[in-house]
């Protein structure tokens, strides 16, 4: 456990006395995750009011690119904030977005010329499944009204999000209340033969998704992926090469494909848009997370003018895509986008990235001959490490025994924010990391999996 600060004590009670958290069973902070509150960030740091700093290895929550407190988001929001901080978007405009909009539709793949704005990931995902819904609608074809999704997938905690994902521990509580959809047995690599490549497993499970389109095609709008990496379901990961397949299919079958990147975009995977790495262009393509750099709520579904055309029409037609958010297209956010986007384009950041990349694949596959280590995969600057009780077997610790926390408790007392998804320990940093705070992190890492595997 961290040691108790007498400089953070009055902050965790005043906080335990109102607020409840997310993904968190309340009863665990009385003993088993001591609360910790930050004052200040810097860079890959975090500090708490006694002054203890932690290593943020986990982009706090997967959003922060480059960096907690980066002077050029901070003097873009501030400046914004003198300016404008928000107006309807219905109706009205502003520059901040306007200039966004240009910005995302030069970096996404050629096509995806229109922007439609909310405000978190799981929002948009929400509006992607309407949109290819009422797409279909409107061109005449109601009957395709259900979606595709893979297993162990995950899209956002809202109710439609939640039912084209696939992570039973989110999803079982709700089931009634969640539309019926068709799921798919995951490309995950992790399942691949012995001696059996990526591309080929991924290849070989791509039976699965051609089966189901050609049963049901003509009563499905979309396909959902998160394209490589199934970051919440255990950073499962799979060859581009299905996303490849996945396209010709869509197109062959008349389905559209929605891209989920909130996850995986801007830079995580080794490419802007992990979309690239299969040289294809989604119907649909959703954005969250790092858009502002992980300073505000805004998210984006981008699409081609065809699609957008399908609501263009007189008033009294009633096709128009009538979905809302008090705070779509907040200036502020879209300041801090703006500036993301700013940094990606002058500090050749995807180059940064792969070089540090390639130091971490280093430094994390070391631990591959741990006698508890399943596997270690990597994607770009997302690696993981997936502990077994039995590493021939791949038999997996049993959930109840909580071997992740073990690992997070360390890292807090280490100084690293290490946030393991059950029995996998991953990595996924801002950007700005050093390879020096790289061995850091892997080192307190290894140390809590040696503590989480004793018993």
């Amino acid at each position: 456990m961290t040691p108790a600060s007498t400089a953070n004590a009055p902050y965790v009670a005043r906080d335990l006395a109102h607020i409840w958290h997310p993904c968190t069973q309340m009863k665990d902070h009385e003993r088993e995750m001591p609360m910790i509150p930050i004052r200040r960030g810097e860079g890959v740091w975090l500090e708490d009011f006694g002054g203890r700093r932690y290593l943020d290895a986990v982009s706090s929550w997967w959003v922060n690119l480059f960096g907690h407190a980066n002077p050029r988001i901070n003097d873009a929001v501030r400046a914004q904030l003198e300016r404008l901080e928000h107006v309807i978007l219905a109706g009205f405009t502003h520059e901040a977005i306007i200039e966004l909009s240009e910005a995302l539709t030069s970096l996404a793949p050629q096509g995806l010329t229109r922007c439609f704005y909310a405000d978190n990931g799981s929002a948009a995902v929400e509006v992607a499944v309407k949109m290819s819904f009422h797409y279909w609608r409107n061109v005449g074809r109601a009957q395709k009204r259900r979606f595709v999704t893979l297993s162990n997938s995950y899209h956002g905690e809202t109710l439609g999000a939640l039912a084209v994902g696939n992570v039973e521990l989110y999803k079982s509580v709700y089931r009634p209340l969640l539309m019926d959809v068709i799921t798919v047995p995951s490309p995950d690599c992790f399942d691949r033969e012995p001696g059996e490549s990526w591309a080929d497993h991924s290849r070989r499970k791509f039976a699965d998704m051609e089966s189901a389109l050609a049963r049901h095609a003509h009563e499905v709008a979309a396909v959902i992926v998160e394209p490589l990496v199934q970051c919440a379901g255990g950073m499962r990961m799979y060859d581009p090469v299905y996303l490849a397949m996945l396209r010709e299919a869509c197109d062959r079958h008349e389905v559209h494909l929605i891209a989920d990147e909130i996850a995986v975009g801007f830079g995580r995977t080794g490419t802007m848009f992990a979309c690239e790495q299969a040289g294809i262009r989604p119907d649909l393509m959703c954005l969250s997370k790092g858009l502002t750099g992980g300073y505000l709520p805004l998210s984006v579904v981008m699409t081609p003018e065809p699609l957008f055309a399908a609501f263009y029409d007189e008033y009294t037609r009633l096709n128009a895509f009538l979905h809302s958010h008090s705070y779509t297209g907040n200036a502020l956010a879209c300041a801090a986008a703006r500036a993301t986007l700013g940094i990606f384009r002058e500090d050749r950041v995807i180059e940064r990235n792969r070089e540090l990349a390639v130091h971490l694949g280093e430094r994390v596959r070391a631990l591959a001959d741990h006698p508890h280590v399943a596997e270690v995969r990597q994607c770009g600057m997302i690696a993981a490490v997936e502990l077994a009780r039995d590493k021939a077997t791949r038999e997996p610790y049993p959930w109840q025994e909580r071997r992740g926390l073990i690992v997070y408790r360390h890292g807090l007392e280490r100084g690293a924010l290490l946030r393991p998804i059950g029995n996998v320990v991953y990595f996924m940093p801002p950007y700005v990391i050093t390879p020096e705070e790289i061995d850091f992190m892997v080192d307190v890492a290894r140390e809590g999996i040696e503590q989480a595997t004793r018993a």
